[in-house]
């Protein structure tokens, strides 16, 4: 278990120097990369596309770095169309995890086309074009494969990028670890911005993997920015960094401000969908509880008028029945008065309930049983009632 994890990480055993040293010689033999491609404008599409499927696939970041150098160069030594260059990325990818992976982490091609389905590349690899691609890939780059690459550096690099004399805001670090793990997300950060334009390219790898070790100590303002050990380490100073530097910080501010944008425009979107619910919400609730634009006590005062003698001969009939259970000589006297009153409140109440205009439709209201009785306060002026009384809608039941 021990040998094993030894051989994933390298730059922690003893022949660590030695593998960084046969790096270093392997890069300068890289071809130049000249940038002649005639589909170069869709670089872009295709470095997002291998970097969506490598991330699908579980892939280490020297296999995505390895296949997207394969199509870079590829790419810059012959014109090819479209389609094939979709063929071409997926044998770029498998054939650098073939390299860089073990084999059981290396892609089976059925996921390797539903993964192009579900990114909506209509182009579906067999077993016959993905060999016929893969030789033509190891013929053009003559059979070796071993490419250094950003990617394989930068772990090595990473090791000692964080010293136990290194000041964070001026003050010494408190936790080495917890620092060297922030670092690390940095650099990984800026080493994806490497593959995101062609022009570091003209960069050697093993400088760009240097440069983003030292952004990052820069953004974490750890000083001093890079330090006698760093550079023993890499063989570059500061002066040799400081162009790759420059463009790495323009991207990463061109990309804070686009991150700031769609935030805004994020924020902006929710503030307007806030306002369109509350817009509803105040349409519905105005629905439901408008007040009427009709206005009887207002506007009909005089009619209203001819309801209050009625109502006053409504308790006075009241008052009579009251006296039919006093001495007969009493209730005849008391009949008459009673009927005249009943009478009159009849000859009263019609005329006014057919002359009472209506000029909106009326909604009536019944609550039954169990439901809740809401109270009506009605003011009458100077009638019987006298004073602001409140009833329930049980009066009206009959």
């Amino acid at each position: 278990m021990g040998r094993k994890r030894m051989e994933e990480q390298w730059w922690k055993g003893e022949l660590a120097a030695d593998i960084h040293q046969t790096l270093r010689t392997k890069e300068l033999k890289l071809p130049m990369y000249k940038a002649h491609s005639p589909q170069i404008g869709m670089r872009r599409y295709f470095i997002d596309l291998l970097t969506v499927l490598s991330n699908r696939c579980n892939l280490c970041p020297t296999a995505r770095h390895l296949a997207i150098y394969l199509l870079d160069h590829f790419m810059d030594r012959y014109d090819i169309t479209v389609k094939q260059l979709h063929i071409i990325s997926f044998a770029c990818l498998l054939l650098a995890s073939k390299f860089e992976e073990k084999e059981d982490k290396v892609p089976k091609l059925e996921h390797v086309n539903n993964l192009a389905c579900m990114c909506n590349v209509n182009v579906v690899l067999n077993k016959k074009d993905l060999l016929r691609m893969e030789m033509l890939l190891l013929e053009n780059f003559n059979w070796n494969l071993c490419l250094p690459t950003p990617a394989h550096y930068i772990d090595y690099y990473l090791y000692v990028s964080i010293g136990e004399n290194d000041l964070h805001n001026g003050w010494p670090i408190t936790s080495l670890t917890k620092t060297k793990d922030f670092l690390e997300k940095y650099a990984y950060y800026f080493l994806d911005f490497s593959v995101q334009d062609h022009t570091f390219l003209h960069f050697r790898p093993s400088l760009i993997a240097a440069a983003c070790v030292c952004a990052s100590r820069i953004c974490m303002q750890i000083s001093p920015a890079w330090t006698t050990q760093l550079e023993l380490l890499t063989c570059y100073s500061w002066e040799h960094l400081a162009q790759c530097i420059e463009m790495m910080f323009i991207y990463y501010e061109n990309d804070i401000k686009e991150a700031s944008n769609l935030k805004k425009q994020v924020t902006i979107q929710h503030q307007e969908q806030e306002a369109v619910e509350n817009l509803s919400h105040q349409a519905t609730t105005q629905v439901l509880f408008q007040q009427s634009s009709y206005h009887p006590l207002a506007q009909h005062s005089a009619t209203l008028s001819q309801f209050q003698s009625p109502v006053q001969d409504l308790c006075s009939a009241y008052r009579d029945s009251l006296q039919a259970h006093r001495p007969s000589g009493l209730l005849a006297g008391s009949a008459d008065s009673s009927l005249h009153s009943y009478a009159a409140l009849q000859a009263s109440l019609r005329p006014s309930a057919q002359t009472l205009p209506i000029q909106t439709p009326i909604a009536v209201q019944v609550a039954f049983g169990t439901e809740p009785r809401h109270c009506i306060s009605t003011a009458y002026g100077s009638s019987y009632f006298s004073g602001h009384h409140s009833y329930t809608a049980g009066c009206f039941d009959g």
